[in-house]
C-alpha cells in the first residue's frame, strides 16, 4: 500500500481556462527548433551546420562541459538556421522537417535486463540524458554524478498546469518502461495525488509510490524530495518529468527517439482550451493564433502562469513545456480606487476580498500585473504559509541577497529549486522576484563548488 504524506501548507489558485480533457489534432509543422535555454545549466556547443541533413535522434548541440551529453533533434530534415544572439549566444537550432520522418536506429532493449551503466549509456547515445534534472542546483543532470535516488512527480497542481493523466493515455507501457530503466540506476520514487491512488499510476512497478495529499505545491518534485529523502551537501538526486519518462520508455521499447508530448493550451484568453500532441520544438504560432484575440492585450506564457517564461508567437514548445497559457496582460485596465474597493470577483490569498465567501470552486481571471512595486522585505511568515518544506524560506532568501554562502548552505539551499518559491512570490507583499533570486543563489553556489 502506498505511503500517504499529508501536507497542510500551500495555496490552490483556481484559474479560469483549464484545458478540457480532449485532444485536438494539429498538422505537422514545417520547421522545428531546439532551444538550449530550456535545459538549465547547459553550456551549448553546436555540432551541426546549416544545410546538414539530420534524422530524428541525431544531436544538434552538446553540453560543452560534458560533450557526451547531446540533445537530439526532434525531427528529421535539414538544419535551416543556427540562431545566435549577443556575444554569439546560441538561441536555438532550427530544422526544416521532412514530409516523411526518418529516425536514427537504436537497439530496442528490455530495461529490466540492463545495469545502471548500460541505461545511462543508452540515454547518452540517444541524446535524452539532458532531459533529466538534478538537485542540488536544479540544473540538467551530468553523467559524472552518482544519484542516491530518482524522483518523478506524476501530478501537476500549479494553476492551469497540464494533467499528467491525459498525457499518460496510450503511453502507459512507455511510462512503465521508463520507470524500470530509471530504477536500474538508483532507487526511484513516484509521487501521485489522492485522486490517482486507484488508477494505473498506483500500479506501476519497480518504484516506491507515495501519495502527496495537500494543496499546491504538493506536486512539486522538490517538495517530494524534501519529505522523502532530503539532499545534503555532497549528495545528488535526479528528478524526471513524466514526459521525459515516456521519452525514455519509447527509446527502449521502439529503438528510436520519439519526442512527441501532450501539451495543454489553457488560460482565460485561450478559446476552446484543450490538449494537443506535438513534438518538442513545435512552433507556438499555429497552436494559438486562432485561439487568442489579436486585438486584446494578452500575456502568452511558455509554461504555467507561476513558473513559465514569457513567450511570443515566434517561440517554440520547450523541452520541458507541458502547457502554453494565455492570460490578460492587464496593462489596459483602469480601476477606481484600486485595491481598496470591496470585491467579489478578485482572488486574494489572505481574504482581503469577499470573494472567499463564494467557495473554493469559483474560477478567477488573473492578469499579469504585479500590482505594486518592489519594497523592503517584510518578515511576516507569508513564505512559510505556502512552502511545505522543512526550511526557513525568508531567511534563505535574505542569505542569497546578501551573498552569504555559508548561511545558504545551513538554510537548505541544496534542497530547493526556483519553482518551489513560485507561490511565495505570488503572495509576497514585498513584490520580490523570488524565483530569480533563488536561481541566482543556486548559480552562485554551483560556481563556488565547481
Amino acid at each position: 500500500m502506498a505511503n500517504v504524506i499529508k501536507l497542510r501548507k500551500g495555496l490552490d489558485i483556481n484559474l479560469k481556462g483549464k484545458a478540457a480533457r480532449k485532444r485536438v489534432d494539429v498538422k505537422p509543422a514545417g520547421e522545428y527548433a531546439l532551444v538550449p535555454a530550456d535545459f538549465t545549466g547547459v553550456v551549448p556547443k553546436v555540432v551541426v551546420r546549416e544545410g546538414d541533413v539530420v534524422k530524428a535522434g541525431d544531436a544538434l548541440f552538446v553540453n560543452k562541459k560534458f560533450p557526451e551529453v547531446g540533445f537530439a533533434s526532434p525531427v528529421s530534415g535539414t538544419v535551416a538556421e543556427v540562431v545566435r544572439g549577443e556575444r554569439r549566444k546560441l538561441l536555438c537550432v532550427k530544422v526544416k522537417a521532412d514530409s516523411k520522418q526518418e529516425y536514427r536506429k537504436f537497439d530496442a532493449k528490455d530495461p529490466a535486463s540492463l545495469d545502471a551503466k548500460a541505461v545511462v549509456s543508452a540515454l547518452l547515445d540517444a541524446g535524452l540524458f539532458g532531459y533529466i534534472n538534478q538537485l542540488p542546483y536544479a540544473v540538467s543532470a551530468t553523467p559524472d554524478a552518482d544519484p542516491k535516488a530518482i524522483f518523478i512527480s506524476a501530478f501537476r497542481d500549479m494553476p492551469l498546469a497540464g494533467d499528467v493523466d491525459v498525457e499518460l493515455e496510450g503511453n502507459e507501457k512507455a511510462f512503465q518502461a521508463g520507470l524500470t530503466a530509471l530504477s536500474r540506476i538508483a532507487k526511484t520514487y513516484l509521487g501521485i495525488s489522492p485522486s490517482q491512488a486507484s488508477g494505473a499510476l498506483a500500479a506501476m512497478k519497480d518504484v516506491e509510490t507515495n501519495i502527496f495529499d495537500g494543496p499546491c505545491p504538493a506536486g512539486n518534485v522538490g517538495v517530494q524530495v524534501n519529505h522523502l529523502d532530503p539532499v545534503n551537501k555532497g549528495e545528488v538526486v535526479w528528478t524526471v518529468d513524466p514526459s521525459a519518462v515516456i521519452f525514455i520508455g519509447r527509446l527502449f521499447l521502439d529503438g528510436k527517439v520519439d519526442l512527441r508530448r501532450t501539451v495543454a493550451l489553457a488560460g482565460s484568453e485561450m478559446s476552446d482550451p484543450c490538449y494537443v500532441d506535438v513534438c518538442v520544438g513545435y512552433p507556438i504560432k499555429p497552436l494559438v493564433e486562432q485561439r487568442i484575440d489579436a486585438g486584446k492585450h494578452v500575456r502568452l506564457i511558455n509554461g504555467n502562469p507561476l513558473t513559465g517564461t514569457l513567450a511570443t508567437l515566434d517561440g517554440f514548445v520547450g523541452g520541458h513545456t507541458s502547457e502554453i497559457t494565455a492570460i490578460p496582460e492587464g496593462d489596459d485596465r483602469d480601476e477606481m480606487l484600486g485595491w481598496i474597493m470591496p470585491r467579489f470577483k478578485e482572488f486574494s490569498a489572505n481574504r482581503s476580498y469577499f470573494s472567499w465567501l463564494l467557495g473554493k470552486s469559483r474560477e478567477y481571471t488573473l492578469d499579469a500585473r504585479v500590482k505594486g512595486g518592489e519594497r523592503h522585505m517584510i518578515m511576516s511568515g507569508e513564505y512559510d504559509s505556502v512552502i511545505p518544506m522543512d526550511i526557513f524560506p525568508e531567511y534563505l532568501v535574505k542569505a542569497i541577497i546578501a551573498g552569504n554562502i555559508d548561511k545558504m548552505e545551513q538554510l537548505g539551499i541544496y534542497e530547493v529549486a526556483p519553482e518551489d518559491f513560485a507561490l511565495a512570490e505570488f503572495v509576497d507583499s514585498s513584490k520580490l522576484e523570488l524565483q530569480r533570486i533563488v536561481r541566482e543563489g543556486l548559480d552562485m553556489l554551483r560556481k563556488e563548488n565547481a
